[in-house]
This record gives C-alpha cells, sequence and structure tokens, in this order.
C-alpha cells in the first residue's frame, strides 16, 4: 500500500518572473504549492534526514492486519439475498440487522451489537471494544478487545451454539518498535469440561527444565510431548510420541520423533488364548546413520 506525502511551500512566483516554458521555472496549479528549494537539494541535512527516517523499520501493525489488506482485495462469495441494516445509538453503541435468504443454506435472522470504550490511544483507537451477535437458533459470537498497555494488546474470542458452549479463544499481542508479536490459546480444556484428558507438567532447576504434555485424544489415540534442557550438558531435546491401541486385533503400537532426528517405533501383538506377547521394536537416527532393531517374547 503506497502513501502520500504534502509539504507547504512558499507563494507562487509573482508576475513577470517567468511563466510555463521558461527554463528553470515550474507551473504550479492552484491547490498546489512546492516544496521549499533547501529540502530538494542534493546533500541537504534535510533530504539526509527523510533518508535515514525512511530507512528505518516500522512496526508492521497488528497480526490480524498482516493478511486483512490482501483478502479485502479478493471478492466475497455470494449466494441468495442478504439484507444488512446498521444503526448508530450513540457514540459508544451502535446495533445491526441481518437477514438472508439462501436456497442452499439455511436462511434466518443475526442480531449484533458493538461497543466501543473511551480510553482513546490514537486518533482512530479506543478501548475497550465488545462485539457479539446472535442468530434466531441462539448461537453467540462474541469478541472482547481491549489495550491492556501502550504495547500489549489481548483479544477473547467465544462461540456458542444452540445455547451450548463450544469454543473460546485468548490472544495476546506485544507491538515493538519494528515487530509484532502473538501468542494465541485456543479451546483450553479448562472451560470446555474435559480437563481430565491431559496432564500437563513443568520442573526447574539448577540442572536445567524438564517440561512434558499427555493428551488422550480418545480410547484408541494417546500423544505426548517431552521437553529436556540441560545446563550441564549444554543441550536441548524435544521429542514427540504417540499410542496407538487396538483392541479388536489385540495389537499395541507405539512411535516417537525428536529434534536429532531418531525415529523408533515399537509393536506389541498379543497371542489370545495363549499367554504370549510378541514384541517388535526398531530405531533409525538420521543424523549418525544407524540403525537398531529387536524382538522380544513375553510369557505370562
Amino acid at each position: 500500500m503506497g502513501s502520500v506525502l504534502a509539504a507547504a511551500s512558499p507563494s507562487p512566483a509573482p508576475a513577470g518572473a517567468g511563466g510555463p516554458g521558461v527554463p528553470g521555472l515550474v507551473s504550479v496549479p492552484p491547490g498546489f504549492s512546492m516544496p521549499p528549494v533547501s529540502s530538494v537539494l542534493p546533500g541537504s541535512d534535510s533530504d539526509q534526514q527523510k533518508a535515514d527516517a525512511d530507512s528505518s523499520l516500522q512496526n508492521p501493525g497488528t497480526y490480524e492486519e498482516c493478511h486483512r489488506k490482501c483478502k479485502e482485495v479478493f471478492p466475497m462469495q455470494m449466494e441468495g439475498v442478504r439484507l444488512v441494516v446498521n444503526k448508530g445509538l450513540s457514540n459508544h453503541f451502535q446495533v445491526s440487522h441481518t437477514v438472508t435468504l439462501s436456497t442452499l443454506g439455511d436462511s434466518g435472522y443475526r442480531f449484533g451489537s458493538t461497543y466501543v470504550g473511551s480510553k482513546q490511544t490514537g486518533p482512530a483507537e479506543s478501548f475497550p471494544v465488545i462485539v457479539g451477535d446472535m442468530d434466531n437458533t441462539g448461537s453467540l459470537n462474541a469478541q472482547v478487545i481491549h489495550q491492556l498497555t501502550s504495547a500489549v494488546r489481548s483479544k477473547i474470542a467465544m462461540q456458542t451454539q444452540q445455547h451450548k458452549f463450544v469454543n473460546w479463544q485468548c490472544d495476546f499481542e506485544y507491538r515493538g518498535q519494528d515487530f509484532t508479536s502473538a501468542v494465541t490459546l485456543g479451546n483450553p480444556d479448562v472451560l470446555v469440561g474435559s480437563g481430565d484428558n491431559f496432564v500437563a507438567t513443568l520442573t526447574l532447576g539448577g540442572a536445567g527444565a524438564h517440561a512434558t504434555y499427555y493428551h488422550k485424544a480418545n480410547d484408541q489415540l494417546q500423544v505426548g510431548v517431552e521437553f529436556e534442557a540441560s545446563t550441564r550438558m549444554q543441550d536441548t531435546t524435544a521429542s514427540f510420541g504417540y499410542q496407538l491401541d487396538v483392541p479388536k486385533a489385540n495389537l499395541l503400537f507405539k512411535g516417537t520423533v525428536d529434534s536429532n532426528w531418531v525415529v523408533g517405533a515399537t509393536l506389541e501383538k498379543k497371542l489370545v488364548p495363549l499367554p504370549l506377547t510378541l514384541a517388535l521394536g526398531a530405531f533409525l537416527n538420521h543424523r549418525k546413520n544407524k540403525f537398531q532393531c529387536g524382538f522380544g517374547v513375553t510369557i505370562g
């Protein structure tokens, strides 16, 4: 996206000083002005200051704005008939009514409201901002955006479907002088109600740090992530593992991959009704080009 700069200048030259076509003079249209001569001379101080200012990086804006400008260029797909009515009730409150008639999807009505607070952080930014809309089935979408400090902004988004809570997301955004970083926490199990399905552990000490995360997706699939950082060995390792249980086939499969490019897997097979369990394992270190495998039998 380009930008347009305007600069003030002295008044046009008096009559008789020259005119269009006279060498060395520039005709200025009405409503426009020329910058001072000192600001356009090569090697001047103001020209050098402007070059230094242009060469410095600026903050790219919010994380969502990075893609929004490009997405607005593309046309939005439309089907059926949609009527939107917006009404401003005050300087801080606005409501909207949307009626949708569709032959492919569901037709319905949606009511939306927007509240903008009185904490002004810029010429076109005021906080907090609360945006929400609800359709005729009771499904709700809501967002709360607030500028916590001059550099930190937070956003909380919630969603319900037919009076049932289904999703929520929390974002924290930090805006530096020439960069923007964001952290997103999406749909934590604390509010969804399946908190028993995961275990997270963090251990800190003089020898380093050890963190693990375990999650049970369903009765057949379980996953785990492990991170270890050793100050004594000056080494860090991250590992990902999963376990797949197939009760009908009496099979138990485990796989892993870590940051050292070590890939491994084990397979266990119970020979029902015999009290025997066969195990087969194989590990491959891509970095050291080493391969090892093994076979085991368990009785009982």
